[in-house]
């Protein structure tokens, strides 16, 4: 192993700045159960943008070095830096996950037995150290390119299914719902014959979902969308939402919704509403304003926070590795991820490239 391992990190500093720049760390060597991965494709996910841009105001962003070892800088306002002060001063790895070839491997039959192949992997560096157990061994064949979103969309999507068996719900209701991850979590419903209710926000994005042979399909930009929804819910019975969105009124829409669809046939009213529990958990924050909650839908009712390692740790090891082994088989189908552009690890940090992937849609580099 004679290349470079280069790292992408985010450092805040002390005079509110922000700094994007690739650094030459120590090339890793493995443990006895450890493998060195040459990372050869990683996706771009609003999880990573969170580390990478953090607070910063990226409309003040400048670029210096060169070509080959550009530098992002960025004001980060005054009254951000509190929220963020565990990380002044620390260079930040940015990279939730990636795909390449085991170069190197420690000396238990485990490790020896993944020398040569392509795995996916948590964590970043071109160069990546990783206990076997952590690694997802895909099928030969399969390249990195397609191996590079095997972890976060993939696995948060089961979860959302094996949190709703779980949980004892028997439909799901997913709003922005034409996303990679949106499209996945349709192909597994379709699979398991579980209803899912797909809310989205364009007429092209209904037809996307209704092409791919989802049934249940609101648009949130409708007159009708409230009505729709209601009638989706009613049909499905569904007692559970996962939004990415956060900010804003959509989850108290939904649960709102929910509770109509459960009373539209009750006769006798009551002023606690109906005891039938609705969950709503918030996975992402595209709105970084306050949740509005208009209460109309009763008391039976919660709004959680959705992490994916928080699911994984409470659905079980024998779960989360029967969702791994899925992801693994059917990475090239039920979990086939779509990128609009590819750009190398420091074409990520040209000014152009951040106009496209801030828009905190996927990318792969």
């Amino acid at each position: 192993m004679t290349d470079k391992n280069i790292q992408l990190t985010s450092t805040i500093s002390e005079d509110n700045k922000l700094t994007l720049a690739l650094q030459d760390i120590d090339m890793p060597q493995p443990g006895a159960d450890e493998v060195v991965v040459r990372i050869e494709a990683a996706p771009l996910n609003p999880s990573d943008l969170a580390v990478l841009f953090s607070v910063a105001d990226m409309s003040t962003a400048a670029q210096s070095g060169t070509d080959e070892n550009p530098v992002i800088t960025a004001d980060v306002p005054a009254k951000f830096m509190p929220s963020v002060k565990t990380r002044v001063g620390k260079d930040t790895p940015v990279g939730n996950e990636g795909a390449g070839t085991v170069v190197a491997a420690g000396s238990s039959d485990a490790a020896q037995a993944l020398m040569g192949k392509t795995v996916a992997v948590i964590g970043g560096g071109t160069y990546h150290c990783v206990n076997v157990q952590s690694c997802l061994a895909l099928k030969e064949g399969t390249t990195a390119t397609e191996a590079a979103s095997s972890f976060v969309n993939p696995l948060t999507a089961l979860a959302m299914v094996e949190t709703m068996r779980a949980e004892g719900h028997k439909a799901i209701v997913h709003a922005a719902a034409a996303s990679s991850l949106g499209q996945m979590l349709n192909r597994i419903c379709m699979a398991d014959g579980v209803d899912l209710v797909n809310i989205v926000r364009r007429d092209e994005q209904e037809t996307l979902l209704r092409d791919m042979g989802a049934k249940y399909v609101v648009n949130s930009s409708s007159e009708t969308f409230l009505a729709d929804l209601t009638a989706a819910i009613a049909e499905t019975g569904a007692t559970i939402s996962f939004d990415p969105i956060g900010g804003g009124q959509l989850s108290s829409d939904i649960l709102n919704c929910m509770e109509a669809a459960i009373t539209r046939d009750v006769e006798e009213y009551s002023v606690y509403g109906s005891n039938t529990f609705k969950q709503a958990y918030i996975y992402g924050a595209l709105n970084r304003g306050p949740i509005t909650l208009n209460r109309n839908f009763g008391f039976a009712w919660g709004v959680n926070g959705f992490l994916l390692f928080n699911a994984l740790a409470k659905l079980g090891t024998k779960t989360v590795v029967k969702m791994r082994q899925r992801v693994a088989d059917e990475i090239t189908t039920t979990f086939a991820s779509n990128y609009t552009h590819e750009v190398t690890l420091a074409e990520a940090l040209h000014l152009q490239s951040i106009a496209a992937y801030g828009k905190q849609q996927v990318r792969s580099i």
